[in-house]
């Protein structure tokens, strides 16, 4: 059976792309807690994270810059 939901209460057109999806997504958060799980997986610190992005928002601005002048 394929039951129309309605926009305004689902962003899914039907019961089964809803349920499709809630599958995806239930096997995306298992994966991800197994990898977080594993003692194999490596981590950053998320200082590290915000200053490689400072450096990467940096270069951008500059090459941006640039292109104006």
């Amino acid at each position: 059976m394929n039951t129309t939901l309605s926009p305004i209460e689902s962003e899914f057109a039907t019961a089964e792309e809803a349920e499709a999806h809630d599958r995806w997504f239930r096997k995306q958060v298992e994966a991800a807690l197994r990898e977080a799980d594993d003692p194999a997986t490596q981590w950053v610190a998320h200082d590290q994270v915000a200053a490689s992005m400072e450096a990467i928002i940096a270069a951008a601005e500059k090459k941006h810059a640039a292109r104006r002048s």
